[in-house]
């Protein structure tokens, strides 16, 4: 028998199992298109604070990893989360211990469940509507539209991919129990439902979406008189009451955690009537980004006098046109209205009526409202063309051409993605005003040195808001690493003014205080920082050392004991507790310290230093003279180091003459 040739034999077994088939190619597509992302690092715009520096989370799934993911800002604040996500905060657990902080494991992680994401969703779709391709074609735009970049691509959004697969699982349990109805597959539902919330809690319009479900593509809701539409809708309401309880509950847990972060604005900050013009420009400019995706920043600044008044009102008009059509062709086209209301619904928890942040909008907010528009676009562009000749033609080329544009759309959105410069330069370019972009440029200039240009982009951002606490505190530790201590002071002071538990601040004027002698402030400071964060080493390194200053050394001692602790990997930590061990003569364990500081930071010139003087201490004079030279090489300036050799030496010559 002759063989098939092997593009015969694909379209066979496409012939025969189309949804196994279809399934695959979107698994590994999505693989394939966002695998570049595995060279991409953290990002320090919240990947450090929530994942790589996030003290709870270094060690992976231990116990008490395990209860801070559980609990982390519950019933109260917590430096490292911004609201209640366990379930996301195990999912980074679980991946640290595996791959350790390794980038390119979280990131691909996130890959994968987008991935998982994309593949369930064309399963769900075809299940509930019968439509092969049209299901195909939504679940491959979701896959590599360009606005979900960003949340693949930046590990701090692994709360919208796992939040995502609980949604898909969520219907999938839905869909099982309209099938068959049994209280065993309803309490799946709610089950999944809760887990979703507990990883991200924007999927509070679930059970609204799952009554568009209702009515379309499951057909719940009869053709039948108004009335009785009515009941139908009432008894379709009131069983999903459970659902809108754990939706309702997860938002009052999500609103009072936003509220102690104080990242909530008032009505007195921003006006309902700003509110407004932001929403509806919000819901216009999102999908005029699903048509032409780009220019896509990771921060859109909100507009600090508002949108002008005739951009909001003609999105406005522009929604009640699309809404007015939707309507008209309810019975005919119900996927029309089903998929336009999906996008507006899903969209209500971050379009801006309860305004938390500075963004307008952000990028990652569509990842689940825009298969709304894309099943809108799918369906409704094959019903259009139904009644012509080249119908399939004309559908598989536009399908093609639209996911190819995506593709190569996404390739370059990746990389700005590679790391922090390439982002907030990417953002300064496609955005006006974008402070945050500024000052966090002006970070990656801080840490490759190039100080007068992090310099000028701190005092851009403090231009374009002066009330930017954020940048007068980076501003402030320019100055202070330039010399400029009468004015970093100053920044650090404003910075406090206008945000008081800013504990980088706080520590930053904190340790200016201490180099002027004022000991007493400087100690209330740190002490005060350490209050509001616990958890940060730094703070007590610079506290430690500190007390260490006043001859306070078994109080030194606790305060750098305990930054070890919270992060085993400071170096200036172990060569300060090293110092305050030298100070009790327990130089053995000196020698420790720094030797441990040497091994973190081998070019740190002060800890070779104060190994040279812990063994020259214990009379092994060899290897001070060894450690005196490579602080001189590391700094040739260091003028102690030299004191040190040359009396050393001198102790040496003097040994030798006294020799019989």
């Amino acid at each position: 028998m002759t063989a098939h040739p092997p593009v015969k034999t694909a379209f066979a077994v496409l012939r025969r199992r189309p949804v196994a088939v279809l399934s695959l190619l979107l698994m590994v597509g999505t693989l394939i298109v966002f695998w570049p992302v595995r060279h991409n690092e953290f990002i320090d715009y919240d990947d450090h604070l929530y994942v790589s520096e996030n003290p709870h989370l270094r060690d992976g799934l231990t116990w008490a990893g395990v209860r801070w993911a559980s609990t982390a800002d519950l019933t109260a604040d917590s430096p490292n989360a911004d609201y209640w996500i366990p379930a996301t905060f195990l999912s980074h657990l679980i991946v640290i211990q595996l791959f350790g902080m390794d980038p390119a494991a979280h990131h691909l992680a996130n890959v994968l469940l987008h991935a998982l994401n994309a593949m369930l969703l064309f399963v769900l779709l075809q299940r509930m509507t019968g439509s092969t391709w049209p299901s195909a074609f939504v679940a491959a735009l979701f896959a590599v539209h360009p606005l979900h970049v960003e949340s693949v691509a930046w590990v701090s959004e692994r709360k919208d991919v796992l939040s995502g697969l609980f949604f898909m699982l969520t219907l999938w349990a839905y869909v099982r129990y309209v099938e068959r109805p049994a209280l065993h597959r309803y309490l799946a539902v709610v089950l999944v439902f809760a887990l979703g919330l507990m990883a991200k809690p924007m999927l509070v319009t679930v059970p609204c979406l799952l009554l568009l479900l209702d009515y379309w593509p499951l057909h719940r809701i009869p053709a039948t008189a108004v009335q009785g539409r009515g009941r139908v809708w009432w008894r379709l309401a009131r069983e999903k009451v459970p659902l809108f309880a754990l939706a309702a509950a997860s938002a009052v847990i999500t609103l009072l955690a936003a509220q102690r972060e104080g990242v909530v604005h008032s009505f007195g900050e921003t006006p309902a009537s700003v509110r407004l013009g932001n929403v509806l420009v919000s819901y216009v400019s999102y999908i005029g980004r699903m048509i032409w995706p780009h220019d896509l920043a990771v921060l859109y600044p909100y507009p600090r006098g508002g949108v002008p008044a005739w951009q909001a009102a003609g999105a406005g008009v522009l929604l009640v046109c699309i809404s007015l059509v939707a309507i008209r062709e309810r019975r005919r086209r119900p996927y029309l209205i089903a998929g336009w209301l999906w996008y507006l619904v899903a969209l209500v928890p971050v379009i801006g009526l309860v305004q938390a942040g500075v963004q307008a909008m952000a990028d990652r907010y569509t990842y689940l409202p825009l298969i709304g528009l894309f099943i809108l676009a799918a369906w409704g562009l094959s019903g259009l063309l139904a009644s012509l000749r080249y119908r399939q033609v004309l559908l598989s080329g536009a399908a093609i051409g639209t996911l190819a544009f995506c593709i190569v759309m996404v390739q370059g959105d990746l990389r700005y993605w590679r790391n922090d410069a390439t982002l907030f330069e990417q953002a300064l370019r496609v955005t006006e005003g974008n402070y945050i972009a500024y000052n966090n440029v002006g970070i990656d200039l801080v840490n490759a040195g190039r100080l007068d240009d992090a310099r000028n982009h701190f005092q851009r951002a403090i231009e374009i808001n002066p009330d930017f606490a954020l940048a007068h505190n980076n501003l402030g530790t320019v100055l202070a690493a330039q010399g400029r201590h009468d004015e970093a002071i100053r920044h650090f002071a404003e910075a406090l003014r206008l945000a008081p538990g800013l504990v980088e601040a706080k520590r930053n004027l904190g340790n200016e205080l201490a180099q002027r002698g004022d000991t007493d402030a400087a100690i209330d400071l740190l002490t005060d920082a350490i209050r509001l964060d616990p958890d940060f080493a730094q703070t007590h390194s610079d506290l430690g050392s500190v007390l260490l200053k006043l001859g306070r050394r078994d109080d030194a001692i606790a305060q750098l004991a305990e930054a070890m602790r919270l992060n085993p990997n400071l170096a200036l930590a172990h060569n300060t507790l090293g110092m305050a061990l030298g100070n009790r003569g327990r130089f053995e364990e000196a020698i420790a310290q720094f030797t441990e500081a040497v091994r973190l930071d081998p070019g740190l010139a002060p800890a070779h230093n104060n190994l040279g003087i812990a063994y020259d201490k214990l009379g092994r004079s060899g290897e001070a003279v060894q450690e005196f030279e490579i602080a001189l090489r590391l700094d040739p300036s260091f003028s102690e180091a030299r004191m040190n050799l040359n009396r050393v030496f001198q102790t040496q010559h003097k040994a030798g003459k006294a020799a019989p």
